[in-house]
C-alpha cells in the first residue's frame, strides 16, 4: 500500500512470472494452546499445524514411485522422516565414502512440498557396516564417530528441523545403562555426550534429540535411565534439545503413565516427540489415547507415524497404522484426527481398478482444488473511518482480520492529511461492524508515525500475536492479548535495512505491503515494489522472527500489472497456496489476480489472472445494495484458523477489502476508502 501515487488510466500486460528457487530451512515449533472449535482440518498435516505441531510419517525412497502412497504422504502428512536412507549402512558403507542418492530424493521432496525433514539417525548400533563394529581403538573410532556425524550433518544443514543423533543406546530390562555396543565398549559412556557435541558444532540450529523405544512407562528402568541422562546433560550444559519416543505399541496402546513420562522430560527443558508411532492392530482409543498425551503436553512438538499403510509397515503381520493395505483411512486416522481437534471427511472405499487392485485415490489438490473461475457478492460499505478530537481520518484501508474467541478482529490503516496509522475493532458479526468502537494504535507502544498495511496472525510457537506492517522498513510488533488494543509492543524490523535485490530493481516505485506465512518448516515474508516485482524472504520456524535472510524475486511483470498488496494463503485440506496480488487494469481501477503452488519456495501458477478473468474485480462481482465501489483494493481472506499457516477454506470464500466511492479523486492520502466484506457465490460445496 503506497500511500503517495496518483493514478490514472493504465494498461496491464500479459503476464510473465519467473520461478525463483530458494532453499527450504526446516524449524521447529514449540507446543500452543489447543484451537477452538471452529479451527478444524480434514488432515492430519493441517490439524496438527493448527496448535503448531506436525503429524509427519517415515518414508521408503523405493516407494516414491506408488501413486497411492505418495497420494496419500502428499495430502496428510507435513513432517518426513526416512525409514532407512539416512542411517550410517546406507550413508557410508564404507570409510570415507558416502552415499546420499536415495536420502536426497527424500530430502529434496519434502523440501519441494514445504515438508518438515527429520533427521534418523547419526549413532546407532544396528545397521551399521562392518568396518565400524570392528573398529577397537579409541581414537580412530572416535574420529570415525566425529566425521560421520559432521559429513551427514553437512549434507543436510538447515534442511533438518531435528536429528535423532543417538538412537537406542540404553539397555532393555532392569539396569537402566547404556547397552553394549561398539560405542560404549570403545570410546565409554561418554560417546553419547561426544555425539552431541559434536552434532551441535555441525548444525547449531537443528534440534538434537536422543530416540528410544519402550521408554514410554514411566517408572521402567530404562526410562529413568534416559530421564537421569538428560537431566544431567541439561545441567552440564551438553547440547539436548529434544527426547523420541518411539512409541511402538502393543495392542493395549500406550502405558496409564505415558502422558506422565512426557510432562516429566519437557519439565527438564527439553522437547518430546513422538517418533515412530505403530500400534498392534490399530485400535481406535489406543491411538486416540496416545495422541491425546502429546496435546496435553505443551512441548511434545510432533508425532511421527512409521510408516504410511499397513503394507508399509515394518510390523505389516499386526496392521498397525492408521491407512489399510489399499490405502485407505481406518478407524483409526478418524479418532487420530479429531483427537487432533480436526473434522474427518466423510468415508469413502477407493474404487477397485480393473484387475480387481486398488485405485490411487484422487490427488488431495484436485480434491479441495481452487476453481478457475470466480464470482462474488458485495456488501455495502461496513466500517467507515470514525475521526475523533485528535484522528481526522479521511479513509480506513487495507484490513486483516481474524476469527477468534467468537469475534472478528479487524486491524486497518488510517489515513489522513497528516499521514497513516492503524486502528483497532472487533465485533462478533459483520451486522456490528459499523457500530464497532475504533482503537487508534498510536496511543499504545506502536506510537505515531507512519505505520500501515498490518497484518495479524497468532504465532502458535511463541504464543503471540503479531502485528505486521510497514513503516519505511518491515516491522512488527507483538501482543499476548490480541483484544487489548494497549497491549502491542513497540514496533521492530525483521531487516535491518532495505535487502539489495530490492533496492536494484525498485526504480521509482516504494517498498510496501509486508507478509508473512509459515509452513511446517520455514516462514516467508512477501514484499512488493509497486514496479512489478513480488520478493520473498525466508527464515526458520525456530528464527522465527529474526534471520529472515535469501531475499529474491518470486514473481515479476509489469508495473501495473503486479503491483502490490499481496496475500499467500494455505488451502485448507490440500498441498496448495494461493497467491493474490493487486493490479491495476486498463480502465485505471483496482482489482485481484490469482496464482497457485504446492511449496511457498516454488513458483506460481496463473489461477484466474487477466482482466477478463480475475480472482475478483467489479466485473465479476454484484454489489445488491449498490454499486458504491469500481475498486476491489486491498484486503484480506476471512481465514479457517488464525495462526501462522494463514489456512482459508476451499470453498466459500470471503474477502474483506477497501473499495470507495467512484467519482471520488484528489490526494491519494484523502481518498475515502470504505471496508466491505465479499462472499463467494460460485462455490461448488
Amino acid at each position: 500500500m503506497n500511500p503517495l501515487k496518483r493514478l490514472g488510466r493504465r494498461r496491464a500486460s500479459v503476464l510473465a512470472l519467473l520461478a525463483a528457487a530458494a532453499l527450504v530451512t526446516p524449524g521447529t515449533a514449540n507446543g500452543a494452546p489447543g484451537t477452538p472449535d471452529d479451527v478444524k482440518a480434514s488432515t492430519l498435516g493441517a490439524q496438527a499445524a493448527q496448535s503448531g505441531r506436525y503429524f509427519g510419517t517415515a518414508v521408503a525412497a523405493g516407494r516414491l514411485g506408488d501413486g497411492t502412497y505418495t497420494g496419500i504422504l502428499d495430502r496428510e502428512f507435513n513432517s518426513v522422516t526416512p525409514e532407512n536412507e539416512m542411517k550410517w549402512d546406507a550413508t557410508e558403507r564404507s570409510r570415507g565414502q558416502f552415499t546420499f542418492g536415495p536420502a536426497d530424493q527424500i530430502a529434496n521432496r519434502a523440501q519441494a512440498r514445504g515438508q518438515r525433514l527429520r533427521g534418523h539417525t547419526l549413532v546407532w548400533h544396528s545397521q551399521l557396516p562392518g568396518w565400524v563394529s570392528s573398529i577397537r581403538d579409541a581414537n580412530t573410532l572416535r574420529s570415525v564417530m566425529n566425521n560421520h556425524i559432521t559429513t551427514v550433518m553437512n549434507r543436510y544443514k538447515g534442511r533438518i528441523h531435528s536429528w535423532d543423533v543417538v538412537n537406542e543406546a540404553f539397555a532393555d530390562g532392569g539396569s537402566g545403562q547404556l547397552r553394549s555396543s561398539v560405542f560404549r565398549d570403545v570410546l565409554g559412556n561418554g560417546f553419547i555426550e561426544q555425539a552431541f557435541r559434536t552434532a551441535r558444532s555441525a548444525d547449531p540450529a537443528a534440534k538434537l534429540c536422543y530416540n528410544d523405544y519402550n521408554i514410554e512407562n514411566w517408572s521402567d528402568a530404562k526410562t529413568q535411565g534416559v530421564y537421569r541422562m538428560v537431566r544431567d546433560f541439561k545441567a552440564r550444559g551438553v547440547p539436548i534439545d529434544c527426547v523420541g519416543l518411539q512409541a511402538h505399541f502393543g495392542t493395549g496402546g500406550p502405558p496409564a503413565s505415558f502422558q506422565t513420562t512426557l510432562s516429566s522430560f519437557a519439565a527438564l527443558g527439553v522437547d518430546v516427540q513422538i517418533t515412530e508411532l505403530d500400534i498392534a492392530q490399530a485400535s481406535p482409543t489406543a491411538y486416540a489415547n496416545t495422541v491425546r498425551a502429546c496435546m496435553n503436553v505443551a512441548r511434545c512438538t510432533g508425532i511421527t507415524v512409521w510408516g504410511i499403510r499397513d503394507s508399509d509397515s515394518w510390523r505389516a503381520s499386526e496392521n498397525p497404522l492408521l491407512f489399510d493395505r489399499g490405502g485407505n483411512k481406518k478407524s483409526a486416522y478418524n479418532a487420530v484426527l479429531t483427537t487432533l481437534g480436526g473434522t474427518p471427511a466423510a468415508a469413502r472405499s477407493t474404487p477397485a481398478a480393473p484387475g480387481g487392485k486398488p485405485a490411487a485415490p484422487r490427488n488431495a489438490v484436485n480434491a479441495a482444488a481452487l476453481p478457475s473461475r470466480y464470482s462474488w457478492s458485495s456488501s455495502g460499505p461496513l466500517i467507515s473511518p470514525k475521526p475523533d478530537s485528535t484522528h481526522n481520518i479521511a479513509g480506513i484501508k487495507d484490513p486483516t482480520v481474524v476469527h477468534y474467541n467468537g469475534k472478528y478482529h479487524v486491524f486497518a490503516s488510517v489515513a489522513s492529511s497528516s499521514g497513516y496509522n492503524l486502528a483497532y475493532l472487533n465485533f462478533s458479526d459483520w451486522s456490528q461492524a459499523g457500530s464497532a468502537t475504533h482503537h487508534y494504535l498510536d496511543r499504545s507502544a506502536i506510537g505515531r508515525g507512519y505505520r500501515a498495511a498490518p497484518q495479524v496472525f497468532y504465532y502458535a510457537p511463541q504464543r503471540l500475536w503479531y502485528l505486521v506492517y510497514q513503516t519505511g522498513n518491515a516491522s512488527y510488533s507483538t501482543n499476548p492479548d490480541i483484544s487489548n488494543p494497549n497491549g502491542w509492543s513497540a514496533p521492530r524490523h525483521f531487516y535491518s535495512s532495505m535487502p539489495d535485490i530490492i533496492k536494484q530493481n525498485i526504480g521509482n516505485g516504494h517498498w510496501v505491503d509486508m507478509w508473512v506465512i509459515c509452513d511446517s518448516a520455514n516462514c516467508y515474508l512477501f514484499s512488493s515494489d509497486d514496479n512489478g516485482h513480488l520478493y520473498r524472504s525466508q527464515t526458520t520456524v525456530g528464527q522465527f522472527p529474526n534471520g529472515f535472510t535469501n531475499t529474491v524475486i518470486a514473481a515479476q511483470d509489469s508495473k501495473y500489472a503486479l503491483f502490490e498488496a499481496s496475500n499467500v494463503y494455505k488451502v485448507q485440506g490440500s498441498n496448495q497456496y494461493l497467491l493474490l496480488v493487486e493490479a491495476i487494469g486498463s480502465d485505471g481501477r483496482r482489482y485481484f489476480r490469482s496464482w497457485t503452488t504446492s511449496s511457498l519456495a516454488g513458483s506460481w501458477t496463473p489461477l484466474a489472472a487477466s482482466e477478463s478473468n480475475p480472482f475478483a474485480r467489479a466485473n465479476n462481482v454484484t454489489f445488491p445494495s449498490g454499486s458504491w465501489t469500481r475498486d476491489i483494493s486491498h484486503g484480506e481472506m476471512i481465514r479457517a484458523g488464525y495462526d501462522q499457516t494463514l489456512t482459508i477454506p476451499s470453498c466459500r470464500l470471503q474477502y474483506v477489502y477497501q473499495g470507495m466511492n467512484p467519482n471520488a479523486g484528489g490526494d491519494y492520502n484523502l481518498l475515502p476508502w470504505r471496508l466491505g466484506l465479499l462472499t463467494q457465490t460460485n462455490s461448488t460445496c
